[in-house]
């Protein structure tokens, strides 16, 4: 029996940040669990890590076939290896998975690799079972995070019908490619496969890409994908899907006139979404979950049961990699007795396609629901001089402020460098900055950030 003061399941980003937050802030015994040798979770091993890594390899290679020459750059005979992209990929992952190993070592964290399961559900009497060998606790934090889902009726076998996991580890590229699902997951890959020579088509049941950003921003990147070569099917279900020896056959049905239709594929990828993952905890029926089955937490993350918390994708919200890691700190210092804040309204949320959108704060749409006045500032990058001279002038800033107070309320981006600089308007509106705040600091020049210096400037001057 070996004591604890935190035991945290699950070793994604929320869980292995909670569990060097609460070593750093002073909690003795610290334990992090994880069923895979790799700590890191899905974003790690099969999400955000891997699919930048392919994102970024397949975008050289186009750019070096498409668009060196107009800098003068004259290369001849280009190719890729695939297998090579791959073990790039696989390697980045390894180092990575190294790093939180030295961390955790760092900080004297135990690392347990093993199914955790939660044996003992009373209060100063809580234990963890991990391959029959019992851990007793103070605290434990649920961090199990989330699995692909999929449609009724349509099973994914990582062979034909994939999850984004397989999408990461074709051996070879397939010739057609069908996406279902309009969402990050689907347009990133997508794009990636799009890049190296599929034809891919994206089967979208909204009647819009990337549905949760601002209106205008999803138009502007559907257009943006479309001249890349990537077809669209909006507002349409698909309905089935027969595999055949040589290929498969995706029926699908238009929203708006119910006319079907049937697209020959090689390949289909489904990226509807993702579920709460429980599974081995042996919580049923101990811990409550919603209908949908994420794990319910009160506003100190804590779950029904006293001392276990709950965060990241198992509990909801935005199922986002960075959220977790503010959930997972929060809960380490609400355990070493302080009061975090999650302010939901400022997390920033990205794409990462060429040119990448990125979105924090209210659309555009929701300040119109909300009968809010309020006042939108652009700047196009192509009256940027650093986005114009380097040849990434696509896309736009925008700023919408407040019409009373001049408050950023939101920002929206898409371009080039969309990623990198929605990160200063989360820094502006974490501490209630006007639009007139951003006018008034000095950005450097030539530079990218000076488009959201003057996306503000157009909203402050706006009547």
């Amino acid at each position: 029996m070996t004591d604890y003061d935190l035991i945290v399941i699950g070793g994604g980003p929320g869980g292995y940040k909670c569990a060097i937050a609460a070593k750093k802030l002073g909690l003795g015994n610290v334990a992090c669990i994880d069923k895979n040798s790799i700590f890191g979770g899905t974003c790690l091993r099969v999400g955000c890590i891997p699919s930048k890594a392919l994102l970024n390899s397949s975008y050289k290679y186009i750019h070096t076939k498409n668009n060196l020459s107009k800098f003068g750059i004259k290369v001849n005979d280009i190719s890729f290896d695939l297998k090579e992209m791959l073990e790039y990929k696989d390697n980045g992952v390894q180092e990575l998975g190294k790093g939180i190993e030295y961390l955790f070592n760092l900080h004297k964290i135990t690392k347990i690799n093993g199914l955790g399961k939660i044996t003992s559900f009373d209060q100063g009497n809580l234990e963890v079972s991990v391959d029959g060998k019992v851990l007793k606790t103070k605290n434990i934090v649920i961090a199990t995070g989330s699995d692909i889902s999929s449609l009724p009726g349509i099973n994914i076998d990582e062979k034909n019908i994939i999850s984004s996991t397989g999408a990461l580890s074709f051996t070879e590229v397939p010739k057609k490619l069908v996406v279902i699902g309009a969402g990050a997951i689907g347009l990133e890959m997508s794009s990636v496969w799009s890049r190296l020579g599929s034809e891919v088509t994206v089967v979208e049941f909204f009647d819009r890409v990337a549905a949760a950003m601002d209106g205008e921003l999803s138009k502007s990147l559907l257009s943006s994908l479309q001249k890349q070569g990537i077809k669209f099917l909006l507002s349409t279900k698909v309905e089935e899907i027969k595999q055949s020896s040589n290929s498969l056959s995706v029926k699908v049905c238009s929203a708006q006139d119910n006319q079907t239709n049937t697209i020959e594929t090689d390949k289909v990828l489904v990226a509807v979404g993702r579920k709460p993952y429980t599974e081995g905890l042996s919580i049923d029926e101990k811990i409550e979950k919603d209908n949908r089955g994420f794990v319910k937490v009160n506003n100190r993350y804590e779950t029904n049961v006293k001392g276990i918390f709950a965060i990241g994708d198992v509990i909801g919200g935005a199922m986002l990699a960075h959220k977790a890691e503010e959930e997972g700190v929060a809960v380490a210092e609400i355990i070493a007795g302080q009061s975090p804040h999650v302010d939901y309204e400022i997390i920033p949320s990205v794409i990462y396609t060429h040119p990448a959108v990125s979105s924090i704060g209210k659309t555009e749409e929701e300040l119109k629901s909300a009968n809010r006045k309020y006042k939108v500032g652009k700047c196009q990058f192509a009256a940027n001089g650093r986005a114009k001279i380097t040849g990434d002038a696509e896309g736009f800033v925008k700023v919408l402020t407040c019409s009373t107070t001049d408050t950023i309320l939101g920002v929206h981006i898409i371009g080039a460098y969309a990623d990198t600089l929605i990160n200063e308007a989360a820094v502006a509106m974490a501490y209630g900055a006007a639009a007139e705040d951003i006018y008034r600091i000095c950005h450097s020049h030539p530079d990218v950030n000076e488009a959201f210096r003057d996306a503000c400037i157009d909203a402050f001057f706006k009547k």
